[in-house]
Parts: structure tokens; C-alpha cells; sequence
């Protein structure tokens, strides 16, 4: 027996979310399922956080324990041929046997992506959020730049236990464009921090499109991060534009 660690990419667009569920379909639901067919005998796979219905990733690391016979290329390639096409083992390596891809976590990298088009645009919307009116880069950059450091975000998300503390350390946020073959270019939130609450990323992605198109006050985010603890606040970016990017632990 041995504790696999996995890194695993999904198209969120038809699950809903990341936890097993009695009567919906999940990422671990699915993973789990495929397991079973390797001999998998566990009650429930490890994970280092949990994605919102919608919401993708190409980083998401969980963990396993094991009986398996072969190398771990022969794993990844039988994990992939009984997963949906919407999921994908894109790494499998052994790892030690208290491995926990949650609790070990020093930080987690997450994208937004949004693009700015007055009208819907199909071939996008699966993995962005339009947002219109347009706007700029340099807005929201110097609206992000107040992000970094540690901060109490209890206006911007709730944390995953009644009662557990909301005191995050945002390492890096910023905006950059994303310029492809497509006619307009993405604007990317990218965010690194310690850990995140519930919808944070989210809010925090809400608020300042909210902020830059002169719906809300200039400087209402710096407000609400220099608040005494309250309720997080109204309005959610839709989850399609959110993915889960990277999941960062100690160096061995």
C-alpha cells in the first residue's frame, strides 16, 4: 500500500463543484469512481480544497492510498482512460505516507479571466466572465495593488469551518492582459495567497469590475479591508471565469 499525490485539471462547467454529493455529479465523485475500478478500497479521496460548482482547474492536488502493482505512468494512464473527458490526471507521483494536500499547503494560485464585449460572444463564455462596460487594465491593477499582505476578509468570504479565523496573507495580486488569436484580449486576475475563504476570490474579482466601471466608490475596497469583522459583502463574479492553478508546497 502507498499515498499517491495527483495533480488533476477539470472543466467545472457540468459538476457541480469539486465534493462528492448523493445526487449530483462531482469532480470526487468521478475520481472516486475510477478508483474503485483500480481497487481503490478508501472511503474517501484527500484534497487540498474544494471548487465551487462551475469553477475549473488545471492544478487541484489530492491524495490516495494505494495498493498498485505498476509504475506510476501505467497509474496515470489507467486513471485516464476511466475518467470523463472533462477530467484529467496531468501528474502521479508516490509520496509519503502523511501526505495531506491540504493541510501541507503553503499557498494556492488561482486565475480570473474576464473580457470585455458588448455582446455575448459563445465561444469564450464557458471559461470567462464578459463584463460590460469595458474596463481598463491600469484600473484594476491599481485597484489590486491594495491586496497584498495580511488582511482579515471577512467581508469577502466565510471560512470553511463555523467560527474558524479570517486572517489571510495575499502574497501577489494582479491584473495582466492575455492577448491570443481570439479578437479581444482577457484580462487575468491572478491571485496567491497563504489559503482563501469561501467565494473570496470571487468577491474580490466583483468588486473591483464593480469599482472600475464607476458602480461602487473608488476607494470602498481599501474600506472594507480596514473594517472590523462583518458579513461578506453582496455580489459574486459568475464561477466559469475562476480556475484553480497551482497548489504550492514545502520544498523536500
Amino acid at each position: 500500500m502507498a499515498r499517491y499525490q495527483v495533480i488533476l485539471a477539470y472543466d467545472g462547467t457540468q459538476f457541480k463543484g469539486f465534493q462528492r454529493q448523493a445526487h449530483a455529479p462531482t469532480v470526487q465523485g468521478c475520481v472516486e469512481e475510477a478508483l474503485r475500478s483500480l481497487g481503490w478500497r478508501g472511503k474517501s479521496i484527500l484534497a487540498a480544497g474544494r471548487t465551487d460548482t462551475g469553477v475549473h482547474a488545471v492544478g487541484q492536488v489530492i491524495a490516495f492510498d494505494l495498493e498498485w502493482r505498476h509504475s506510476t505512468q501505467e497509474l496515470q494512464s489507467a486513471l485516464n482512460a476511466l475518467l470523463p473527458p472533462s477530467i484529467a490526471a496531468r501528474q502521479v507521483r508516490q509520496t509519503v505516507d502523511d501526505f495531506h494536500p491540504r493541510y501541507q499547503a503553503i499557498s494556492r494560485r488561482y486565475h480570473y479571466r474576464i473580457f470585455c464585449l458588448p455582446c455575448r460572444h459563445p465561444l469564450r463564455e464557458r471559461f470567462a466572465w464578459r463584463v460590460w462596460p469595458a474596463v481598463e487594465l491600469d484600473a484594476l491593477r491599481q485597484l489590486s495593488a491594495c491586496l497584498p499582505g495580511k488582511h482579515d476578509f471577512s467581508a469577502f468570504g466565510t471560512p470553511a469551518k463555523d467560527g474558524g479565523g479570517t486572517r489571510r496573507t495575499i502574497s501577489h495580486a494582479d491584473w495582466r492582459l492575455a492577448r491570443d488569436a481570439l479578437d479581444v484580449p482577457d484580462l487575468i486576475f491572478e491571485i496567491v495567497a497563504d489559503a482563501f475563504l469561501y467565494r473570496m476570490v470571487r468577491r474580490l474579482v466583483y468588486l473591483q469590475v464593480a469599482i472600475a466601471q464607476g458602480k461602487l466608490p473608488s476607494g470602498y475596497l481599501e474600506e472594507l479591508l480596514q473594517a472590523s469583522p462583518r458579513k461578506p459583502v453582496q455580489g459574486l463574479a459568475p464561477p466559469q471565469g475562476l480556475t484553480l492553478v497551482e497548489v504550492v508546497y514545502p520544498a523536500v
